[in-house]
């Protein structure tokens, strides 16, 4: 048997059981009743039904895990690739049009084929557990503009990239690398003005005691804003959040309508502060350069996989070609993405704990964010102590308790003297 396909077959399938020891032994995990720190914040009934929620959740996620795994195998080995290959190459077009032909089937097709599924688990079981505000208007319509956009934006660069690859000679991967990155930080740019209107409206945040507090914290920081807005997240869900966006003049503060309905002043400031802190600390810039980083090894290893026969008949391909080598590849370099995401999850926990630190400084102690942390967790039904596996392998953010915790130590030293952001 073709080597390339056996290796492939184990990443799939190892994958699949990767995921399912670990949430299994993360649902195990859950304590029949809250920790102590969240007694008198979250009742017993409320944190049984957390625990149905991460269960029926859990249960779904695992379903679609299966369901994608035996049909991306099954698709591999009745050599599913190459009937949409033929049918691309038959329109007699030349190498980037059939590429993007090639490209847009398979995605079309996977996203069709998810589509059920999320469906399922947005008019479900979300709404079965009070999060669900989505209509089935906006739901498909948003389908439908994320297919659009994948194809405005995602289409280019792989045009793109499929022609460096074709002209650019040994070299190619270098030129695609500087080209996607550049790609990267300008969409950074252009995202909160153009691409994330097209999903929610944006509208300033109202005079009133939050603006005032909110803008009187970012003079104090030197915190030059395009502005402060509201998301009307509860269009689509009762869950809560914020968050910076941009770089330079796109710069602007995002809270979601849900999140300003139920916190106190102090505690939109002390988030705000976490992640002021990120950007004060230059988390930004670092996850970037190694992102940046990481994409360079994904592009040179890239190279040498480009219309490799041996891969091509694992996918029982009769032509070779750049555009589908790099759908090939995605396969071959799962394992690779996967060590390089948990190195990458474990730098950015790091960087959580040095934002809520910030944060503590710089409102003046951490009770505003660990009252925000509490209600965010009770609010989103959070899992409040995951298996320490999970965690290590998957998990961005540190667990909830873990923060409170690292919080409750006094902070030591200051904020670091502020410059004009």
């Amino acid at each position: 048997m073709n080597p390339y396909l056996i290796f492939i077959l184990a990443v799939i399938a190892g994958g699949w059981l990767l995921e399912l020891v670990v949430e299994t032994l993360n649902l195990r995990h859950v304590s029949p009743f809250p920790p102590e720190e969240f007694q008198g914040i979250v009742d017993p009934d409320q944190y049984r039904l957390t625990g149905r929620y991460l269960k029926e959740k859990t249960g779904f996620k695992l379903s679609l895990s299966s369901a994608m795994t035996v049909l991306t195998a099954g698709f591999i080995l009745v050599g599913g690739f190459n009937l949409v290959d033929r049918w691309a190459r038959g329109w007699g077009w030349n190498e980037v049009p059939t590429g993007l032909l090639f490209a847009g089937s398979i995605v079309l097709l996977a996203d069709l084929l998810r589509a059920p599924f999320s469906y399922y688990s947005t008019f479900v079981i979300e709404e079965r557990y009070g999060f669900n505000r989505s209509t089935r208007r906006t739901f498909f319509l948003d389908l439908v503009k994320g297919l659009i956009l994948t194809a405005l934006i995602g289409g280019p660069i792989f045009a793109l990239v499929i022609r460096l690859f074709e002209t650019a000679g040994p070299r190619a991967w270098v030129y695609c690398w500087a080209a996607v990155t550049v790609f990267q930080i300008f969409l950074v740019f252009i995202a909160p003005v153009t691409i994330l209107p097209l999903f929610n409206k944006f509208t300033p945040l109202p005079e009133g005691e939050a603006r005032n507090a909110i803008e009187e914290w970012a003079r104090k920081e030197k915190l030059r804003l395009k502005g402060i807005f509201v998301m009307d997240a509860s269009r689509r869900s009762t869950k809560t959040n914020a968050f910076f966006t941009g770089l330079g003049r796109s710069r602007r503060i995002v809270l979601f309508d849900t999140l300003m309905e139920k916190h106190s002043t102090g505690e939109l400031v002390a988030v705000l502060a976490h992640e002021l802190g990120h950007w004060r600390q230059k988390h930004i810039l670092k996850m970037t350069a190694l992102s940046a980083a990481t994409s360079a090894v994904m592009f040179f290893v890239l190279s040498l996989f480009i219309k490799n026969e041996g891969l091509f008949n694992a996918f029982r391909m009769e032509e070779l070609s750049i555009y589908a080598s790099l759908f090939f590849f995605g396969f071959l370099y799962a394992p690779i993405e996967s060590v390089l995401g948990i190195a990458k999850s474990w730098i950015s926990r790091r960087h959580e704990y040095a934002a809520d630190r910030y944060s503590a400084i710089s409102t003046g102690g951490p009770e505003g964010l660990i009252s925000a942390l509490k209600k965010l967790s009770v609010e989103n039904f959070t899992h409040l102590d995951p298996h320490p596996l999970k965690v290590f392998l998957f998990y961005s953010h540190p667990p909830v308790l873990e923060r409170i915790r690292t919080l409750r130590k006094e902070p030591t030293g200051s904020v670091p003297s502020a410059q004009p952001v």
